[in-house]
């Protein structure tokens, strides 16, 4: 592994900080800091409280936050600078993703659009379609979401069935998407859909999949929120009846839908070194806080003994990231850290939640509004939400059966 930085990445990590220490303080004085403690920079914006009040007042939060952000062309670093962008390399990211976690920034209010969607039309769209979509995008001006998962494509997203059907300019959709994070507060989406009807029963299913842009006020998609185990709903399914999509926002030729999509997803992992850093913080507040809520805890031989080992595997985590890291800067494949990082990711996020309840004592089961409950509920909510990383992001059953048949090439039964 290589732990050096260039004096760009060193100038880089120094500008990031003197604006976050200038910008930041005058953000939160203004915003209250109501987030829970797994809030994250991620496209479902599942930190947001209970209710929809709570949710939307934390999405406009969020708003602010980027806005303020791309004042300082903070909001989408990689981007090309002349899209206000910094051209920023992957190890700025990494610093980036990193300084962000260390400062507990709060959450952007776009990550799908700035981290995926964006990159996507920047790389494939149409001048027309960047002078449209990019700025709106970049600005948080509207929201976005991402339809990519399907009720019977399982893990496997090649086996989408969306239809999309030329008809004249446009496209006609029918089918289903569903676990599609804030589809109800979105403007717009970015959708795979198949325009080859043949193509699985051919067994060319990554075929004849599409790309397309779609309006989610346009007659004939109904999206429907689904309440998550904690009461909040950001979750949604979507169905299509007959939905027109104009041909003009297609992104890519049509049949290129999975070319465009992974071209982009592979970057999702590259900032991962900052959940590390997130997580270590997660750590460090639940002890502080049981030494004023329930300090005989820490006390505990079987206790320290967890908290030393969720200290260590969240070290190893973090090590891991940068070996990943250190292949990419060698043109290597990430490869198979990414799904190793995937694994630890979903363990400890559940291992800290565990943890915390353990640690901070009966009250950290009170739910939002109980009396006594530890920091408002948010540890329950922690607790209880956290179960959803055993799926979000590639599930843990998938993740190992990847591991097992190309990085340990297992012999299959």
């Amino acid at each position: 592994m290589d732990f050096s930085y260039t004096a760009e990445d060193e100038a880089f990590r120094a500008e990031l900080v003197g604006w976050l220490d200038e910008h930041l303080p005058k953000f939160l004085a203004e915003w209250s800091e109501d987030e829970s403690p797994d809030a994250e920079d991620d496209a479902s914006e599942n930190a947001a409280p209970a209710g929809g009040g709570g949710i939307l007042s934390q999405m406009e939060r969020r708003r602010a936050w980027q806005r303020t952000l791309n004042t300082g062309r903070w909001a989408a670093i990689t981007w090309p600078a002349e899209w206000g962008g910094r051209d920023a390399t992957v190890t700025q990211n990494v610093i980036y993703s990193e300084t962000m976690a260390r400062y507990r920034a709060p959450g952007i209010y776009n990550a799908n659009g700035l981290w995926q969607i964006g990159p996507m039309i920047i790389r494939w769209g149409t001048d027309e379609q960047k002078q449209r979509w990019i700025p709106n995008i970049l600005n948080a001006d509207d929201h976005w979401c991402q339809g990519f998962s399907e009720p019977q494509a399982g893990s496997d997203l090649a086996n989408l069935r969306t239809m999309a059907v030329a008809d004249g300019d446009d496209y006609v959709l029918n089918g289903q998407k569903i676990w599609i994070s804030s589809a109800h507060l979105a403007k717009w989406g970015l959708f795979l859909v198949r325009t080859d009807p043949t193509s699985i029963d051919e067994g060319r299913k990554h075929e004849g999949i599409t790309a397309l842009i779609v309006d989610m006020e346009a007659p004939g998609i109904d999206v429907r929120p689904i309440r998550d185990v904690t009461g909040e709903e950001m979750f949604c399914e979507i169905f299509f009846d007959d939905a027109r999509v104009p041909m003009a926002n297609r992104l890519g030729g049509e049949g290129e839908g999975w070319i465009v999509a992974m071209g982009t997803l592979g970057s999702e992992r590259v900032g991962t070194a900052g959940l590390a850093i997130g997580m270590r913080s997660d750590l460090d507040a639940m002890v502080n806080l049981a030494r004023s809520v329930n300090p005989a805890a820490l006390e505990d031989p079987e206790l320290r003994t967890r908290i030393a080992d969720a200290h260590t595997r969240i070290e190893y985590t973090k090590l891991l990231n940068y070996r990943a890291l250190s292949k990419i800067l060698r043109n290597e494949k990430n490869w198979p850290e990414v799904p190793l990082a995937k694994l630890q990711w979903s363990y400890l996020a559940q291992t800290l939640a565990e943890l915390a309840v353990d640690l901070l004592g009966p009250d950290a089961l009170a739910a939002k509004g109980a009396p006594g409950a530890v920091d408002g509920g948010a540890w329950n909510r922690l607790y209880v939400f956290q179960r959803y990383t055993s799926i979000g992001a590639g599930t843990t059953e998938v993740q190992k059966n990847i591991i097992a048949d190309k990085a340990i090439k297992m012999p299959r039964q």
